[in-house]
């Protein structure tokens, strides 16, 4: 988005403009909106790292912590928690409120940075459908690497500007919306974490063609070329904390 709106427009509109609708959305997908993120942590390996991490802490009594940033109305953490991790949730909308009263979930109305967590908190940090948003997307992976415990992952789902849908829709992809400040190729995402720090293990992308866009049986085989070819709509990148920076 050129010119950008200012940070503080940008707090506005999803504290208060689009405040109830917002959440009104979220709960109409959440059951959609997890399955989706539960198929694309599961292709970048998710449930190795969790069984590695209850492993290596079984001993200690300590149980592995996850923050999710953007988590809407807390249904990810809901799901980790029934799976005995430690969860932690950032959400400025009013979605929030609904996670805290509804889900009784440890989720926090402000920015990430403005958390001041300790370094070296969390063992796995999680940003479905956020990135994008921002007004700087560098300062929130330096935030990022900071509360990383060495060696953590993290795993940020985004769309993929570089797949197909959006180099055939160009300007008209659907993807390409006022409220995406920044949209990221595989290439440029990676070269961002690399710069941040972070070792980039994994880019898994999904979706071929958008729901409508051609008879089901053209979709299904559109969806499979896009994911075996790495050209998908959305794309997650997995992510390690192998330094620490000095």
């Amino acid at each position: 988005m050129n010119p950008q709106p200012d940070k503080a427009e940008v707090m506005r509109r999803y504290r208060e403009v689009y405040g109830d609708d917002y959440l009104s959305y979220e709960l109409r997908n959440e059951d959609a909106f997890l399955g989706l993120q539960l198929l694309a942590l599961k292709d970048s390996g998710f449930e190795t790292h969790e069984k590695y991490l209850f492993g290596k802490l079984a001993e200690t009594g300590i149980q592995p912590h996850v923050l999710d940033i953007g988590c809407a109305t807390g249904t990810l953490l809901e799901y980790l928690r029934n799976r005995d991790w430690r969860v932690t949730g950032v959400e400025i909308s009013p979605s929030a409120e609904y996670a805290r009263n509804r889900r009784n979930l440890d989720i926090s109305s402000l920015p990430l940075e403005e958390n001041r967590f300790s370094p070296e908190t969390f063992d796995i940090i999680h940003a479905s459908h956020f990135i994008e948003h921002l007004n700087d997307p560098r300062s929130f992976l330096d935030e990022t690497f900071r509360i990383l415990k060495q060696d953590g992952h993290v795993f940020i789902i985004t769309p993929n500007i570089s797949g197909f849908q959006a180099r055939f829709f160009g300007s008209r992809w659907r993807s390409a919306i006022f409220d995406h400040l920044y949209l990221f190729s595989a290439r440029t995402l990676k070269a961002l974490l690399a710069d941040t720090g972070f070792t980039v293990e994994g880019i898994y992308t999904w979706g071929g063609l958008a729901a409508g866009l051609a008879p089901l049986c053209i979709k299904k085989i559109a969806d499979r070329m896009a994911k075996r070819l790495g050209i998908g709509d959305v794309m997650l990148v997995k992510a390690r904390k192998s330094y620490s920076k000095i």
